[in-house]
């Protein structure tokens, strides 16, 4: 604080002082909470996605019919979150009890951090997934870039045989949103 002045003087220049907005090369994405669910198998959808110099966030919704991601794994670049919307997920880290998730209850998974998880519910599970790093959108190239790897450290694709995956088969005419 200046000598010459008083506290309230310091605070009202703290008060008034403005940031001047600055323009975003990235556009702002608006999107729904829908997906069909399913009678067999699993999907991922991104619903939207940012990279910058400031960071990178991606927004997906998935949705299992059963099993999970079945194998422990770990995402050595990315930390992410999972939210319930419907049904129960069991999630499961090494060295740990089980941790069952209902609907509006989530998990936050550090990168680096081993997991797995799989379906605990008679009903399609529907998770809300968001992640720290940039990934593409429909219709845009795969990118691996969140460093996805099994308990050796070697890189584990989502589609990896070992992961246990089958494409989704829609209930014809459902959907969560």
């Amino acid at each position: 604080m200046s000598p010459n002045k008083s506290p309230a003087a310091v605070n009202t220049e703290i008060l008034t002082m403005t940031i001047a907005p600055t323009e975003s090369a990235i556009p702002t994405q608006v999107f729904r909470l829908r997906t069909p669910l399913l009678s067999q198998g699993r999907s991922h959808t991104i619903l939207a996605s940012s990279k910058a110099a400031t960071g990178a966030m991606n927004v997906a919704i998935k949705c299992y019919a059963e099993g999970g991601e079945n194998e422990f794994h770990a995402h050595a670049k990315e930390d992410h979150t999972f939210i319930v919307l419907q049904g129960r997920a069991r999630f499961y880290q090494p060295d740990q009890a089980a941790r069952e998730l209902g609907r509006n209850e989530g998990i936050l998974i550090p990168a680096g951090a081993l997991y797995k998880f799989e379906v605990s519910s008679d009903e399609p599970l529907v998770l809300l997934r968001v992640g720290n790093v940039w990934q593409p959108v429909a219709g845009e190239a795969a990118a691996g870039n969140s460093g996805r790897q099994d308990t050796d450290g070697a890189e584990f694709g989502s589609q990896a045989k070992a992961n246990k995956g089958a494409k989704g088969v829609p209930i014809p005419g459902t959907f969560y949103e």
